[in-house]
């Protein structure tokens, strides 16, 4: 069956086409209503209330969902991190302090205890000194006492042999004076005559 698709042109004759079968003047057609559209429908005026009212409508539905659910929640995790590691720098803090207050302590407790270990040498050193001069003192005193019977005995044993020694010096002089002149002297005669001789 042929269907007569009246041509736009004034002029032309209609043309029997077959229904269904697109002929060059209906592309020609539709080209030229497409190319009279700017053919994309956001930016004909004719639809930028409609995109502008949906645009509001979308913004305040995400403004009212990021507002009433998301930052609340952010903020929150936010607020709950800096509150930690706020917490944290304060524990830190505090360690450090009393690890300073420890290491003074510690610094001051080293410090009296080389205090005591020094004082505690200083009087072992002054003690075994003190001892040392004890002991010395008593063998001199007994290096002295020895000394002095020694000499003592010495001067003894001299006199003792000087003694000895006069009165075989007496003997020998009355046995020679006797030899010589036929007389013995006397003992007073003798040691009168020794006596003289050793002035």
């Amino acid at each position: 069956m042929a269907q007569t698709t009246p041509e736009l042109d004034p002029g032309a004759a209609p043309v029997d086409t077959p229904y269904g079968t697109p002929s060059q003047d209906t592309y020609a057609t539709t080209t030229e209503a497409d190319q009279g559209s700017s053919g994309l429908p956001q930016f004909e005026f004719g639809y930028w209330p409609g995109q502008i009212f949906w645009l509001l409508i979308v913004f305040v539905i995400l403004y009212v969902i990021l507002s009433k659910l998301f930052l609340p929640r952010v903020g929150g995790v936010i607020e709950a991190r800096a509150a930690k590691i706020e917490g944290d720098l304060a524990d830190a803090r505090t360690a450090r302090d009393e690890a300073e207050r420890q290491s003074s302590e510690a610094a001051a407790e080293l410090a009296q205890a080389r205090a005591r270990a020094q004082k505690t040498a200083a009087d072992a050193k002054a003690a075994a000194k003190a001892e040392a001069e004890t002991r010395n003192a008593a063998e001199e005193a007994k290096l002295h006492e020895r000394l002095a019977a020694a000499e003592a005995s010495i001067q003894a044993g001299r006199e003792q042999a000087m003694a000895n020694v006069r009165n075989l010096a007496a003997e020998t002089a009355e046995a020679i004076v006797e030899k010589l002149s036929g007389k013995a002297p006397t003992r007073a005669e003798v040691d009168s005559a020794l006596s003289r001789n050793a002035a």
